[in-house]
């Protein structure tokens, strides 16, 4: 389970470090900087899957997501009496991403490359990484050690040289994770490659959910929800049926889930009380069938170690969100869960939980911080340096 977040000079996340429990959730005013920490968590899970370099130029690149305040702000900023204003930059070019975990911790830098002849110099580079044991970095604590192209790991007390020529726009996950040379390096980066994003499921006329699918055995949605009736089947035969069919019920009273077939093709219906027939998924309304979408992600089989949701009331009717509070709920007993949120009735079903840590956000001076959280608040956390 992580336990820390730190995230610097990405968009409005000057400098911000945060605990993490069992269930968060991330409310605030639009605006605050909830969507900014949403993509710093998709940054971060790009390294496993070597793509943060393209994921930051699909973004507009590193110019476009650097904070673009001032390096520091001063007493006379914060209280008013001085206008906000730059100075002589003082430190390099970076865009920091890191976190710790249970076992382990992470950190990596990005910054402008060296001046080149290349039509591709404006690509940010990796100038640094590290992986260490503990809840925040130490020199002791330290197993893999990158500066540019070179990474060493440690070995008891004495550290190799495991590279001297890494491609700088790729992670050490994609390049040196070894299940005998680097088995931390490996480990982390099969953990970070099982978080889990969803971001608006698909309900419109022409949604994959609402059509027969082709089935085959699927322990986790997809991100768009297309496989709806064959992942509700692999629950149903190797997953915890009685809280499937409990959520069912909980939502709409007496309503009954089942999976035909046309073919080889699999397909939803729902039946509900009143009714001589049972309704395709092409007649639901875009609530039920975005619901019915929940329910399938949130009793999946193969729990993730991370779930992240991202304000999954949408398009919900708010006698729902209670709901699916407690269905999620009941999910953060087998993953970690992150939820950002803007939905009352649902914030207030999460918070009745004594697990749900609630971080609330603000923006002063266009800096996203939380509420409450003083400087002696924060976690520690340390850098690694280039």
């Amino acid at each position: 389970m992580l336990a820390t977040l730190a995230v610097a000079n990405y968009r409005s996340l000057r400098s911000f470090v945060l605990p993490m429990g069992r269930i968060n959730l991330v409310t605030g005013a639009n605006g605050s900087g909830k969507s900014s920490l949403y993509r710093a968590l998709r940054l971060l899970a790009e390294t496993a899957q070597g793509g943060v370099v393209p994921a930051l130029a699909r973004e507009g690149g590193l110019s476009s997501t650097l904070w673009a305040g001032p390096e520091k702000f001063s007493r006379g900023m914060l209280s008013g009496d001085v206008p906000v204003q730059g100075g002589p930059r003082t430190e390099p070019v970076s865009l920091k991403l890191g976190f710790a975990g249970e076992s382990f911790g992470y950190a990596i830098d990005l910054g402008l490359p060296e001046p080149s002849l290349s039509m591709f110099g404006r690509d940010p580079e990796i100038k640094s990484e590290a992986i260490w044991s503990g809840p925040f970095l130490r020199a002791a604590s330290l197993l893999m050690d990158r500066r540019g192209p070179m990474a060493k790991l440690r070995d008891g007390r004495q550290w190799h040289v495991a590279a001297q020529h890494l491609s700088q726009f790729e992670s050490v996950f994609t390049q040196l994770a070894d299940p005998e040379r680097a088995p931390e390096v490996m480990a982390l980066r099969e953990s970070i490659r099982g978080w889990r994003f969803y971001d608006h499921f698909r309900s419109d006329a022409d949604a994959p959910a609402r059509w027969p699918q082709l089935g085959t055995r699927t322990p986790v949605l997809s991100h768009d929800g297309r496989d709806l009736a064959a992942a509700w089947q692999t629950i149903r035969e190797i997953g915890d049926v009685a809280s499937l069919e409990a959520s069912v019920d909980d939502a709409f009273p007496g309503a009954v889930v089942r999976v035909g077939q046309e073919g080889d093709r699999l397909l939803l219906t729902f039946q509900q009380p009143g009714l001589l027939r049972p309704l395709s998924s092409a007649e639901l309304s875009d609530g039920t069938l975005r619901y019915l979408l929940w329910i399938a992600a949130l009793h999946t089989p193969r729990p993730p170690p991370l779930m992240v949701l991202n304000e999954p009331e949408t398009s919900l009717h708010p006698d729902l969100l209670p709901a699916l509070g407690r269905l999620i709920l009941k999910a953060s007993t087998t993953c970690q869960v992150w939820v950002v949120s803007h939905a009352s009735r649902l914030i207030a079903a999460l918070e009745e939980s004594p697990d749900c840590h609630s971080l609330r956000l603000e923006k002063t001076l266009s800096e996203t911080r939380i509420v409450g959280q003083g400087m002696l608040d924060e976690p520690a956390w340390y850098w690694p340096s280039r």
